[in-house]
């Protein structure tokens, strides 16, 4: 008690921090001398080099020359470990960490590597020759991989010319694919790697794998008469979807194609949950935002603006919803979202996402009127949906804030906040959650083996959803990872019902 208290009774500080002073001299009296304390750091060091040594110098060897290097890939002459050339990456000393990155998604796809498993045996896919222009992400190595397990040859390039991950496209290149995609290629670039892909001589492709239709576009642009050899596209995009009817209803389409989008486990699955968890990452990622209390309208409330608008409802923003269609407009009413015109709240909202697949939804007006500090930004597969190419004129400044984000800034001082220069937030500005790629991929590697596979005559020249009993195979692939247990129809309730035991449970039509 003495110790602690003063002649009052109560504590004295400056005793107090005397003892304390003294206790820590004693303590650091009694620590290693210089030279030992060095040589306990050196002894610390030199394990830690032991175990992890080889990773510090990979870091080093992988970024090096990577995100700083301005030499265009097109300008470098690069070759993977086995001398093999074919293929324009940003750097492929990044492949280890790419492979890593594969590894890491491969524990969340389970259905592409049962699919892997199951069918690489019977290689439904031998001699097809695939042709991809999708995100170029650990998701779609997987999905790539899978492919070539069940013996398809396979050259790729990117759909989207800021969701590219390097060090995934190195891993590939690695492994023998041939890739064409870095993460901020030019417009010029894009085409290009496109070209790179479907022109090489002595390789035709048979198939096309296309998010977003730029593909599919190019080769009846350029090379028309590949579509001889070709069996069929598969697209998941609504962008490439609604292409693929317009040629269509042109008659113009060539091949049979299988729309990926509207099948059930892409429309309730990607769309939907894969875009509630991302809209919120790609916000954070970028601008650090605040969701609670923010004002925030989604333009367009298909199965992406449900997903957008129940994340941030969730987070306390409050949402408004623009829609042209009255059955997703009242769904939205039904969910509790105020239905508006885009011009009756773009003065006041704080936060401005499109979503709808169509063009000019935001235009310059809509831009001139927004608030100071108005964040602007896309869902939708194209850059169109935003007028970005007006905003491009002399009296406004573009200011980079950090990558995929910048200050656009008028002449009186306010300023918007637009990212990733309208294009794909959740793919340019963040990731998506690995599981529910797993069930896109799936239903794309079973689409490219039914129209391969499929008799001459059972597709025509257009376009089709999948079998509902392969979504509903996709769909089962996917429970086991949550120890799921479906219950089986009794014969009495399957002969009730009009069903077989064992599916499909929903008519084709059932979306």
């Amino acid at each position: 008690r003495e110790r602690w208290t003063g002649a009052s009774g109560t504590l004295d500080v400056r005793q107090t921090l005397q003892i304390q002073f003294a206790d820590q001299k004693q303590e650091f009296n009694k620590r290693p001398t210089k030279i030992g304390r060095r040589s306990l750091s050196r002894s610390i060091s030199q394990s830690s080099t032991d175990s992890y040594g080889s990773v510090y110098s990979q870091i080093a060897a992988s970024y090096t020359d990577s995100s700083d290097d301005e030499t265009s890939p097109r300008d470098k002459q690069q070759k993977n470990s086995k001398g093999n050339g074919d293929f324009c990456i940003k750097n492929i000393k990044q492949a280890d960490f790419g492979r890593r990155e594969i590894e890491i998604a491969e524990q969340e796809m389970p259905a592409l590597m049962a699919l892997r498993k199951r069918a690489q045996g019977e290689k439904p896919l031998a001699g097809a020759k695939v042709v991809g222009c999708t995100h170029i992400t650990a998701q779609t190595a997987v999905l790539m991989e899978t492919l070539s397990a069940l013996g398809a040859q396979c050259r790729w390039a990117a759909c989207n010319i800021y969701s590219t991950q390097n060090e995934v496209a190195a891993a590939l290149a690695e492994g023998g694919f041939s890739v064409f995609a870095w993460k901020g290629e030019s417009e010029d670039d894009f085409w290009w790697c496109i070209d790179r892909c479907v022109n090489l001589e002595g390789w035709q492709p048979n198939m096309i794998l296309d998010d977003g239709g730029d593909l599919t576009h190019w080769i009846y642009k350029k090379y028309p008469n590949m579509f001889k050899k070709i069996k069929g596209i598969v697209e998941e995009s609504v962008t490439g979807v609604h292409r693929l009817y317009q040629l269509s209803k042109a008659g113009k389409l060539c091949v049979p194609a299988m729309n990926v989008n509207d099948s059930v486990t892409k429309q309730k699955f990607d769309n939907l949950y894969c875009c509630r968890e991302s809209i919120l990452d790609g916000l954070k990622r970028t601008t650090d935002v605040m969701f609670g209390g923010k004002q925030v309208v989604v333009c367009g409330y298909g199965e992406v603006g449900k997903g957008c608008c129940a994340a941030l409802k969730a987070m306390g923003s409050i949402v408004y919803v623009t829609e042209i269609d009255p059955i997703c407009a009242l769904q939205a009413c039904m969910d509790g979202f105020r239905l508006v015109k885009l011009n009756e709240v773009i003065r006041q909202v704080d936060i401005v996402i499109t979503c709808t697949g169509n063009k000019n939804v935001v235009v310059r007006e809509y831009l001139d009127r927004m608030k100071n500090g108005c964040i602007v930004c896309n869902m939708g597969h194209s850059n169109t949906e935003i007028d970005v190419a007006s905003l491009r004129t002399p009296e406004l400044t573009w200011e980079r804030v950090r990558s995929q984000v910048d200050h656009v800034i008028w002449p009186d001082g306010k300023r918007i906040v637009l990212l990733a220069e309208g294009r794909l937030l959740n793919l340019s500005c963040s990731t998506v959650p690995t599981f529910v790629l797993s069930i896109t991929a799936t239903t794309q590697a079973l689409a490219l083996i039914e129209l391969y596979n499929a008799p001459e005559g059972r597709y025509k020249q257009d376009v089709y959803l999948l079998p509902k009993k392969m979504d509903e195979y996709v769909a089962s692939l996917h429970l086991p990872t949550f120890d799921a247990h479906l219950t089986e129809l009794s014969d009495e309730q399957a002969k009730y019902l009009g069903l077989n035991k064992n599916g499909p449970f929903k008519p084709n039509y059932y979306r």
